[in-house]
């Protein structure tokens, strides 16, 4: 078993349940975890677009985590794992690095928002 794999696997399932919490319980956690405040005025509002845009991301966090999981043998082995870890490793670099961008000029969201993603 590999620990890295082990450990990428529960933050990006933790990630992704965080994701359901926003949808959960609604406009506090959309603005808590800096999400804008479009995002949690229509949560607020019961519209469907903050439900549909976070529950794709649950899906694939969810994925993710998965292939982090294969690749650490602790459940079967799913197609192209190298090919899409490579892909998920440079998603979340990308991310990461643009994160320190859009600290300064957040584009609609906080700077919290970019920190804790």
């Amino acid at each position: 078993m590999n620990t890295s794999l082990l450990i990428g696997a529960i933050l990006s399932a933790t990630a992704a349940f965080l994701h359901l919490g926003c949808i959960y319980f609604g406009a506090s956690w959309y603005r808590f975890f800096g999400a804008g405040e479009q995002m949690a005025l229509m949560a607020a509002q019961g519209q469907l677009q903050p439900t549909i845009i976070t529950l794709v991301i649950f899906t694939v966090l969810c994925v993710w985590s998965c292939y982090a999981l294969s690749a650490a043998g602790l459940i079967i082995k799913l197609p192209l794992v190298r090919l899409i870890l490579v892909l998920i490793t440079a998603i979340y670099l990308l991310r990461g690095l643009a994160g320190f961008y859009f600290v300064s000029n957040p584009l609609g969201r906080t700077p919290e928002f970019w920190m804790w993603s």
